[in-house]
């Protein structure tokens, strides 16, 4: 037996006494035993109580009296009490004595739901209270007016204190299907564009730059693949050609399929008509998409010059070239005796003609073909003609660059070529222009005397022989003469208005130049 207190329930102590049954009370913790209904229950520290619905209760409080839970409900959900089927009498007096109105319903709980306490206060209406069977034990009513009416039990859900009614569902389906429309729309959009539907045909070129990672930006991405461009702007390039038109989709698109890893850069012809996995497959180098550009090198061409021929036109940078120049090994057979970190060790053997690049190709793949060039024209004809005049093929080499700079015409090669191995056999300095040029990198005949006086191993006026290397990259003609020179007795000669006049003795060179002042 356990006594209980509530100030606002309209029952006296005695009224709220309760008799549970045996096999209730076994069901009940050690807790939940020791339980009196004072404070404890009113300030909702007994955990039973805890259990209920937090939200519910509070909502239940903050509501007009009528259609508060009542605590004998709640009681019910704590100690699993058995509730009793009883008489309509008594079922009566109980809502009179808590001052109750007499029409209120009474739901009647199922005994195999009886102890199905959760399900029980949850089924209860905002008008409907249950009273333990203690409290009807001494009760005698008979006032048959007074009793209120009875429901069956099923179970009920809470119910929203409003209705929204038809109106209300109505204009909930709209709004459903507005979403959903305006949804969809977007889909569309964003499918058209990764998909390339229904896209108004158009082509553009675009330029990739390589990626150059600033700070501490990644070079490799996680699966430790060279990251080769930047994704933020190949997407830019591609919306400001109007080729795709979401930017931050085709990011999306790019980090599923590792695009920074298989794009490289360089210059791209791409149409609208490219989903976005046929973009990034496009955009590599040697893909049919890839613009080409073809360049033509002059004969003379230093390498310097060539490498700035070659940015210009969106094939490499200069400092990629310089890197591959010195560093690479390029596997040739004239290049075998060179040593690595010095990119003059190329100059030379670039050989001058025109040729067909990717935009945007490897530095080592560009410098190939000319190399690959320069071996094809250092046949084993010339390389035993060289042999022939006692010089090797680089000095051979270095021979023709002196005459590609000189020669005014292309019948005067084969007699310079005369000249300069005259010189070399009696060990006279070669005293040309053009290497002074090499040396101060200008190209004019008006040198003066401190020019010529210039300290530097290329300078021939200064250095006895070849210079240590070529000066410029010569032609085929060139080649040719120098390792199948005319046999003359000039000495010297003079280049005037693309044409040179040889001569035997310094006097009469001198004599001529007097007439022919390139002022």
């Amino acid at each position: 037996m356990s006594e209980k207190t509530r100030k606002d329930d309209g029952l006296n102590q005695n009224d709220l006494e309760f008799d549970f049954p045996g096999d209730g009370q076994e069901n009940l913790s050690e807790e939940e035993r020791s339980f009196t209904f004072d404070e404890d229950y009113l300030e909702g520290s007994f955990p039973a109580r805890q259990r209920l619905d937090p939200a519910l209760y509070a909502e239940a409080e903050e509501e007009p009296a009528p259609r508060k839970r009542d605590f004998l409900a709640e009681l019910k959900e704590a100690l699993s009490g058995e509730w009793v089927e009883n008489t309509r009498e008594k079922l009566g007096q109980a809502f009179k004595k808590r001052n109750k109105p007499p029409r209120q319903y009474m739901a009647y709980v199922p005994e195999e739901r009886q102890r199905d306490s959760v399900t029980v206060g949850m089924d209860l209406r905002a008008d409907e209270m249950l009273v333990y069977d203690s409290e009807l034990d001494e009760i005698d009513y008979t006032d048959e007016d007074d009793l209120p009416e009875m429901r069956d039990y099923m179970p009920i859900r809470f119910r929203r204190y409003g209705r929204t009614g038809i109106g209300g569902g109505i204009l909930y389906a709209l709004f459903v299907i507005s979403v959903s429309i305006v949804l969809a729309c977007m889909l569309w959009m964003y499918a058209s564009d990764a998909l390339a539907l229904s896209k108004e045909e158009k082509t553009a070129v675009v330029y990739l730059e390589e990626y150059e990672p600033v700070g501490d930006m990644p070079t490799m991405n996680d699966e430790g693949q060279e990251i080769l461009v930047d994704i933020d702007q190949v997407a830019t390039a591609l919306k400001n050609a109007g080729i795709i038109e979401y930017k931050w989709l085709f990011k999306v698109f790019c980090s599923f399929c590792d695009g920074e890893t298989k794009m490289d850069p360089g210059t791209y012809d791409v149409s609208t008509k490219q989903d976005y996995y046929a973009l990034v497959s496009s955009l590599h180098f040697g893909s049919d998409t890839q613009e080409i550009t073809r360049v033509t090198f002059p004969e003379g061409f230093t390498m310097e010059q060539i490498f700035t021929l070659l940015e210009e036109n969106n094939i490499c940078r200069q400092k990629d070239l310089y890197e591959a120049a010195a560093n690479y090994e390029f596997d040739y057979w004239f290049l075998e005796d060179m040593e690595l970190g010095d990119p003059s060790r190329l100059e030379g053997y670039l050989f001058p003609d025109t040729y067909d690049f990717y935009q945007g190709e490897d530095a080592n793949v560009a410098l190939n073909r000319f190399l690959n060039n320069m071996e094809n024209k250092l046949t084993d004809t010339i390389r035993d003609m060289a042999a022939e005049q006692g010089v090797t093929v680089r000095e051979a080499i270095i021979i023709a660059s002196l005459i590609e700079k000189e020669a005014g015409a292309a019948d005067d090669r084969a007699t310079m070529a005369s000249v300069i191995y005259n010189r070399l056999d009696s060990g006279w300095k070669l005293q040309l222009d053009s290497t002074v040029n090499y040396v101060l990198g200008t190209s004019t005949f008006d040198l003066t005397t401190d020019d010529l006086e210039t300290d530097d191993p290329y300078n021939t006026y200064v250095y006895e022989g070849l210079p240590p290397g070529p000066i410029c990259n010569p032609g085929l003609a060139s080649i040719q003469a120098a390792v199948e020179p005319e046999s003359t007795d000039y000495w010297y000669w003079y280049a005037y208005e693309g044409e040179s006049e040889f001569f035997t003795s310094y006097e009469d060179s001198q004599a001529y130049a007097a007439e022919h002042p390139y002022s």
